[in-house]
């Protein structure tokens, strides 16, 4: 297998993983005092759901826009597949000795379908969005400022998604309305302050991945086609 498709199914696994723990994980919520005058109060499944939009940033630097998007729906087939099994898990039943009863697991598990609608209409559209952006801006800025098309695509993106999906579990009466607004804040501040300081690792990933691919020859048509 060439090594540029061993990177891109690589970095659509990568995709897909922290697609998929991130709506495992959503139930709890977390306080990060990452600045002096301000402490992050955020969905867990949101700490590091950011380098999602880093990885496919990178896919259509290097790959263009349709293996992008297609590694954006691989990841949301597997979050499908990963929501049917726990749906199906969670209907079964529990042993006498388990150490776990139906009730904690339906505590932590039994809204997974719901909260995996609002996540996967969030981050299908916020990802789609932020592939159209990113290329946008690629060709506005005739392929240079690397760091506005990323960070400029991101910032929207994530701003769309953490809507959608804040909305969507409120509407549900998974979260309480009165902490919609500030749920939005907090989290989309978050994002965008993650989305800033992971800028030099996107420049990093970018130049790692050209030398690696170029010391390689190992450039695709699609690569060519992208660039």
């Amino acid at each position: 297998m060439p090594l540029s498709d061993k990177i891109y199914t690589s970095l659509c696994a990568f995709f897909s993983v922290l697609i998929v723990v991130g709506n495992l994980i959503y139930q709890k919520f977390v306080a990060l005092p990452l600045l002096p005058f301000h402490t992050f109060e955020l969905s867990a499944g949101a700490v590091l759901y950011p380098l999602t939009f880093l990885l496919t940033d990178l896919i259509t630097e290097f790959y263009g826009k349709e293996r992008a998007n297609f590694c954006v729906k691989v990841g949301m087939i597997m979050n499908i597949l990963v929501a049917l099994i726990i749906i199906f898990i969670d209907h079964l039943t529990t042993t006498s000795w388990s150490k776990i009863d139906h009730a904690t697991f339906h505590s932590v598990f039994g809204l997974f379908g719901v909260a995996f609608g609002g996540s996967i209409l969030a981050c299908y559209v916020a990802q789609r969005l932020d592939i159209v952006i990113y290329s946008w801006l690629r060709r506005l800025t005739k392929d240079r400022f690397l760091w506005i098309r990323s960070n400029g695509s991101t910032a929207l993106s994530l701003l769309v998604d953490t809507s959608i999906v804040i909305s969507f579990l409120v509407v549900f009466k998974i979260l309480p309305a009165e902490h919609m607004s500030a749920l939005i804040v907090n989290s989309y501040a978050y994002k965008l302050f993650f989305t800033l300081l992971s800028t030099p690792l996107f420049y990093l990933s970018v130049s790692v991945l050209k030398r690696c691919l170029n010391s390689k020859n190992d450039v695709s048509k699609e690569m060519i086609i992208a660039r």
